[in-house]
């Protein structure tokens, strides 16, 4: 038996999916994959009890993801907006998106699956550069929330950005300045 209900709010909906399974005994097993939390229970826990069990998890889920987006900023909340609306028709999602300081050669990256679906993260040693080249970058991740590799689809979406090529020329000036693999970068 399997029950499907949607928690949480507005912005950031959690869907829930409980599943009776006969062959678990005592403990409730869960996962967590973006905003669907797949929870199986044991036949014999009282409604009430998993009831209790689910909130419990949802509001762990929220908490998490509230987390995630508190470090988030505004200006690339607005910069991946306005980049998904006007360059990909609003098709993308995502989770959230940041700066980060922990990347040493990535520009950015962005997650497809798991606990931090749709969670995008911007170097922040590229604040300085053009306000185009950032953009850039962040095209580039949100296209791989529709492609997540480097395919021939991946280049020609991500392409519609009008000005991808003079970015990636940036971007591989400065690799080659500082002796890096242009190829690490984008």
């Amino acid at each position: 038996m399997s029950r499907r209900k949607q928690a949480g709010s507005g912005d950031d909906p959690i869907h829930v999916e409980v599943v009776r399974d006969g062959r678990l005994r005592t403990r409730v097993h869960w996962e967590w994959n973006g905003n669907h939390v797949r929870i199986r229970a044991p036949r014999r826990v009282p409604q009430r009890e998993l009831d209790r069990m689910v909130a419990e998890i949802v509001d762990e889920v929220k908490r998490k993801r509230a987390q995630v987006r508190a470090r988030a900023d505004a200006d690339l909340k607005r910069m991946v907006r306005r980049i998904n609306r006007k360059y990909f028709d609003n098709e993308i999602s995502w989770h959230s998106i940041r700066w980060v300081s922990n990347m040493r050669k990535r520009l950015g990256s962005c997650t497809t699956g798991g606990p931090t679906d749709g969670d995008i993260r911007i170097s922040d040693r590229i604040k300085g550069w053009p306000k185009w080249v950032i953009e850039y970058v962040v095209a580039h991740e949100l296209a791989h929330r529709k492609y997540p590799n480097h395919s021939k689809a991946f280049w020609a979406y991500l392409n519609r950005y009008p000005q991808a090529e003079r970015a990636r020329g940036f971007i591989m000036g400065l690799a080659f300045q500082s002796g890096e693999d242009a190829e690490e970068w984008l």
